[in-house]
């Protein structure tokens, strides 16, 4: 869907570049994670994809065409959903629906969309009446009034409780089953491992990795297995090299003589990896 080449982008009043050169694609019916601490890039990279920063150095293509090339037409084909829930506080969630609508050629099934966020009952209440959840919520069927081929989700589950949460992963993923494309960001790595085909970590405007979750975890973690059990009425915790752990006498001896309670790898988390590449905790990203 967008293939980016070299991009390099400098605010007016800064000395230097913001974005620092950076190569990737994002495939058709995949999910791209965008990952970096706060100032990284990331929401600037965000803009310049959704044409709303043009001065930009590089090449960027939509779809095979560059895309510079493309007037109005080519948000037809893209839906947004930005941090921050900016609706008309002054009018009715339908009235703020049927307004954007309006912006369309393609129209969704807007009351099944409504109905799938828990907002139908609400219709009628004017949004400024609405607590966050519900605004980010109106967000996402916002972004998909158009039945866009392309996503952008930014921290699109931030201020949700576990339900709503996981109605919106499920929508991410139908919406990918269907042959959309996803590009998000989130700090909310549970959310990234569960969703995206692929991430990138962006660092000082550079991108410092981009693979599968699976690959990431697989190389930034351990090859090690730990094996805890019962002894004696109390648990023990041993620890074994992967490598020929099929031939380990005190492994196998231990599975098959003692009350085993958990086995686990030493496959580390994309949180982990987070703080790896960049050196920055999402503890302080949160602050």
């Amino acid at each position: 869907m967008f293939k980016v080449e070299d991009l390099k982008f400098k605010y007016p009043n800064n000395k230097e570049d913001v974005i620092r050169g950076i190569n990737f694609e994002i495939k058709e019916g995949e999910i791209f994670g965008f990952l970096g601490p706060s100032g990284a890039g990331k929401s600037t990279t965000q803009k310049i994809l959704i044409k709303i920063l043009e001065d930009f150095r590089g090449k960027i293509s939509y779809n095979g065409i560059d895309i510079t090339e493309y007037g109005n037409e080519f948000y037809e084909e893209i839906g947004v959903s930005f941090e921050m829930p900016i609706h008309f506080s002054k009018m009715t969630c339908m009235e703020n629906i049927n307004f954007f609508l309006q912006l369309y050629k393609n129209n969704a099934d807007c009351e099944a969309l409504l109905k799938r966020v828990g907002l139908w009952e609400d219709r009628d209440k004017m949004v400024g009446e609405f607590s966050k959840g519900m605004k980010i919520r109106l967000n996402i069927v916002r972004a998909l009034l158009n039945e866009p081929k392309m996503l952008f989700l930014d921290e699109p589950t931030n201020g949700l409780d576990p339900t709503n949460a996981m109605i919106l992963k499920d929508m991410i993923k139908e919406f990918r089953k269907d042959g959309g494309t996803v590009f998000i960001t989130s700090h909310i790595m549970s959310d990234i491992d569960q969703l995206c085909d692929r991430v990138a970590f962006i660092v000082e405007g550079q991108i410092k990795e981009i693979d599968t979750p699976r690959n990431l975890k697989i190389r930034y973690g351990n090859r090690t297995l730990k094996l805890e059990y019962k002894e004696d009425g109390k648990s023990v915790l041993k620890e074994f090299p992967m490598d020929d752990i099929g031939k380990n006498d005190e492994f196998l001896t231990l599975l098959q003589t003692k009350e085993v309670e958990t086995i686990h790898s030493g496959e580390t988390t994309l949180e982990d990896i987070f703080i790896k590449v960049t050196g920055v905790s999402l503890k302080d990203e949160s602050e």
